[in-house]
């Protein structure tokens, strides 16, 4: 306990899913928490966002596990939002050491036009960009930006474009915004390694959220069926990854985050850890 004890970390689409547990694990190390979520749906992307109560509730999890915790609904492509909402926490808060640029959205399905390709892009980009960078003036040595990208994008990297399936301009609006987050936290960690201040990229595989738990995705992985259910997904969601599971949970990619969080990892930047069960050996 207390591997982040008493550090400030700013968490986006920390409502649910990855970015609520990433809240709730580092408060228990000994955080307190600055907990950022839209809490309102994008039409493009086919299943439901969180919602207040969803933040309200990530946010008295914090408190639960004894730590300060500084809710407020945000959309991280509203960069000037972004910058305003921050300077106010950090002002109740009186500093920034972490900042887990988590937020995203798939919007999957052929039928999908190019807006949902600038829906994805915007937040699982242009959002990660502008998280990072309205924290920046906040930020001093000894502090770590955690972005996240995504097994998914990083094999679809490797693929021609457009063959990727169905998964339609949505779909790959999120592999390659994704992939821009993995070049872009390099050259980051980069420019800040002078200044002492770490960047990292978390790559998650299937992950056991809302996002993957949803008929857009279920249509992904069982495009041989016209309405495929949780139950059917099941039999493919192992195909994913080498190691025989079906996919991680929210807490296998909050145990390290939590490590690049601490300062255990003082000296570790630029680097990609793939939380994947083999994922990108099996591929």
């Amino acid at each position: 306990m207390g591997r982040v004890q008493d550090k400030v970390v700013l968490v986006t689409g920390a409502a649910r899913g990855q970015g609520r547990s990433h809240a709730v694990r580092l408060a228990e190390e000994g955080a307190d928490i600055i907990l950022f979520d839209i809490c309102h749906d994008i039409e493009t992307n086919g299943y439901p966002l969180a919602t207040p109560r969803d933040l309200e509730e990530a946010g008295l999890e914090v408190e639960k596990a004894g730590r300060r915790a500084l809710t407020a609904e945000v959309d991280v492509r509203d960069r000037a939002a972004m910058s305003r909402e921050l300077a106010n926490a950090v002002a109740e808060f009186g500093r920034l050491d972490v900042v887990v640029a988590n937020a995203g959205i798939c919007p999957l399905g052929a039928e999908l036009g190019v807006s949902a390709f600038v829906d994805a892009f915007d937040v699982d980009f242009i959002g990660v960009v502008n998280t990072v960078h309205a924290a920046l003036p906040h930020l001093s040595a000894g502090a770590s930006i955690i972005t996240t990208g995504s097994i998914a994008a990083l094999l679809a990297s490797k693929m021609p474009p457009g063959a990727a399936g169905p998964q339609g301009p949505g779909g790959a609006g999120y592999s390659y915004a994704k992939q821009l987050v993995d070049s872009y936290t390099l050259e980051l960690a980069a420019q800040l390694a002078p200044q002492s201040i770490r960047a990292n990229t978390v790559h998650p595989t299937n992950c056991n959220t809302a996002m993957l738990n949803s008929d857009p995705m279920y249509k992904q992985f069982r495009p041989d069926l016209p309405q495929p259910t949780r139950d059917d997904a099941l039999l493919a969601f192992p195909a994913m990854q080498a190691m025989p599971t079906p996919y991680i949970e929210p807490g296998d990619v909050s145990n390290v985050v939590c490590f690049l969080a601490s300062d255990e990892s003082r000296f570790v930047t630029g680097l990609q850890f793939k939380v994947d069960a083999g994922a990108m050996l099996k591929f």
